[in-house]
């Protein structure tokens, strides 16, 4: 492929790109519809389904749907429905795809030991689909993707396995053998919205902090921020606890209605 017929190539493509700008006013370039992102959520998670073993203890899913149907009715969009999966695994470990979908491993609840820190791990992972952090990493590898299909012409080899990045882009690259996590400032924009999200929940967002301290203790040493894509604890706990002033106010105001609590035996 000749350079001017891949420069040619590559402004044709941006053109369909959507400059939006997340819920704390970041930057992103989007190269899906919402629909497309709800397909491939909607068929990744699928594959989960197929692939993990599902959950049969009725008081853990029930727990667990309880704090999802508090999470979801403060969305803005009150006509998606939300399909919420307990998988049984010793993973501590939760996601969220577009097309409302969630998915809580058993693991988690024996870290995050109440019905407020279990809320700060599903908010943030809502946050993650809210923010449309997903589409940004499918954008990300469908670009890499198409520039490594492009070089590939020119030597005349193959292309890629895009079902496989579509959901590492998705948060689920663990399962597919390709790693393609959220980067630092979606972790912790996610952190935020997340918080935002439980504390107008009726969730007590005060709770967040003790999560992640639970979260340290379970993770055992985590190496320098630098060298990761996440923050760390200490940089997490940090930023949650200067938000707290902010979300409160939320949270007092939720608490003034009829709220249903989430309560199950704490797993050994």
């Amino acid at each position: 492929m000749k350079p001017l017929a891949l420069t040619l190539f590559f402004a044709a493509l941006l053109v369909g790109c959507v400059n939006s700008q997340s819920p704390t006013g970041r930057g992103q370039t989007l190269l899906f519809s919402d629909t497309q992102m709800q397909q491939m959520g909607g068929q990744s998670f699928e594959a989960m389904k197929q692939s993990e073993k599902i959950s049969q203890n009725k008081a853990q899913t029930d727990y667990v749907n309880c704090i999802a149907k508090r999470i979801t009715a403060v969305l803005p969009d009150q006509s998606q429905q939300w399909d919420v999966v307990v998988f049984d695994s010793d993973q501590v470990n939760a996601f969220a795809l577009p097309g409302g979908h969630i998915g809580v491993y058993t693991g988690l609840l024996k870290v995050a030991v109440n019905q407020d820190q279990l809320a700060t791990v599903m908010g943030h992972e809502v946050a993650h689909v809210l923010a449309q952090h997903g589409n940004e990493q499918v954008s990300r590898a469908q670009l890499t993707g198409l520039g490594m299909q492009a070089a590939d012409a020119a030597i005349g080899a193959s292309g890629i396995a895009n079902k496989d990045l579509y959901m590492a882009g998705l948060g689920l690259g663990a399962k597919v053998g390709i790693i393609l996590p959220f980067g630092r400032s979606q972790e912790s924009e996610a952190d935020i919205v997340g918080l935002e999200l439980m504390a107008k929940a009726g969730f007590n967002p005060a709770q967040s902090i003790a999560l992640w301290q639970n979260m340290a203790k379970a993770g055992g040493a985590q190496g320098p921020e630098l060298l990761s894509t996440h923050p760390s604890h200490s940089h997490r706990i940090e930023d949650l606890q200067a938000a707290q002033n902010q979300v409160m106010p939320l949270y007092t105001q939720a608490r003034k209605q009829s709220l249903t609590e989430c309560k199950i035996a704490q797993v050994k």
